[in-house]
This record gives C-alpha cells, structure tokens and sequence, in this order.
C-alpha cells in the first residue's frame, strides 16, 4: 500500500518521516530524489538544457539558484520545469515502489499501486500539485498550528519571519486538509513515536 504523507512547512512533516524510517518502513523523500533524478537521468538533463541552456550544468554541476532565479519571475517557466520533473519523480517512485518487496502491478498506469504486504511511505510538500496523490492508496496530511510552524521554520532556518509568512501564504494547507484521508495534529502535545503509531493504525484500517 503507498501513502502519501503531506504538509505545510513547519508542520512536522519530516520529522514524522524520519521515525518512519526508524521504525523500519521505506518513505520516499520526493525533494531529495528530485535532485538526484535532474543530476543523473540523462532524459531529465537533456530536456532541462533544452529549457534552460547550456549553463544549466556549469561543469557538469546543476545550478539550482540559477534555476530557482529564472522560474521565479516566469510562472509558464516553472510550469515547463514541473513538466520535466514532475513525471520522471512520479516514474521513479513507480520503480522503486516495485523494487522495495512491498510491490504489486498495478493494472493501469493511472490506478493505485495496491499491495497488502506492508507500507510504502511519498514524502512530499506538493503531493497534489504533483499529482503523486494519483499514486496513493491513502493520503496522510500533517498539520500544525501556524504559529508554531512559524516557531519551528524560523529556529530551523534561521529566516525571516516576514519570508516565512510569505511562503506559507503560497502554499495551501486549508485545501490539502480537506483532501486528506488521515490527518495528524502535530501540535507538540504528542510524542512523535506515539503519533506514528496513530498513523500506522489508521493506515492499516
């Protein structure tokens, strides 16, 4: 079964995977593997200097602020860019789903990747955005009151507070909320391990 575990910034929503991983199961960080796909698959390389030029791959080194710098002043830019990676983090979770012993075919590419055997964990900021909630048997989403997630990103990026409102202005956690299968209150009140436990019962329901 694939779980999609999903959040605001601030809410936890790391630190929920983090015990997951401890506690023994797989979770696919989509933010890290997004990285490691534009740096090593060669499709993903050869249409990202298609979209943004040769100096994408400085040295063979992928520039992230230059990207970061292009997209943020061009929406049809960045709709270009999550054309790219969305699909090939999507394929990949795909291969690793059925690579991790927790696997069953699904009967079209569109459909959940069912599996009875166990739990397969999605990592993800922007699951529905993404469209890797289409892959998901059940939705986790982590939330937090807003101050404390305002507590909790400034004390771990040291970032202003003002750019810190402004981003989580952008995201759109009142909607995800309503969309969610499971939701768990990471308000602090809680243990984390006792949270997860919370969580890995009301998946197996």
């Amino acid at each position: 079964m694939i779980i999609g575990l999903t959040g605001g910034i601030g809410s936890g929503k790391s630190t929920i995977a983090k015990q997951l991983r401890l506690m023994g199961y797989e979770v696919y960080d989509t933010d890290s593997e997004a990285k490691r796909i534009i740096v090593e698959d060669a499709h993903v390389r050869a249409q990202m200097t298609a979209l943004f030029g040769e100096e994408v791959y400085r040295d063979g080194v992928y520039q992230t602020g230059y990207v970061a710098q292009r997209v943020f002043a061009d929406k049809t830019l960045l709709a270009k860019l999550n054309a790219i990676v969305h699909p090939a983090v999507k394929a990949d979770i795909v291969s690793k789903f059925r690579s991790s012993g927790v696997t069953s075919e699904p009967s079209a590419p569109s459909e959940p990747l069912n599996s009875d055997s166990g739990l397969f964990f999605i990592e993800c900021a922007i699951l529905y955005q993404a469209g890797i909630d289409e892959l998901c048997d059940k939705v986790v989403v982590v939330t937090a009151p807003e101050d404390l997630r305002l507590e909790r990103v400034i004390a771990r990026d040291c970032s202003d507070i003002n750019k810190v409102r402004a981003r989580m202005r952008a995201q759109s956690p009142d909607r995800d909320l309503s969309r969610g299968d499971i939701v768990i209150n990471n308000d602090g009140t809680t243990p984390i391990p006792q949270l997860c436990e919370e969580l890995l019962s009301r998946c197996k329901k």
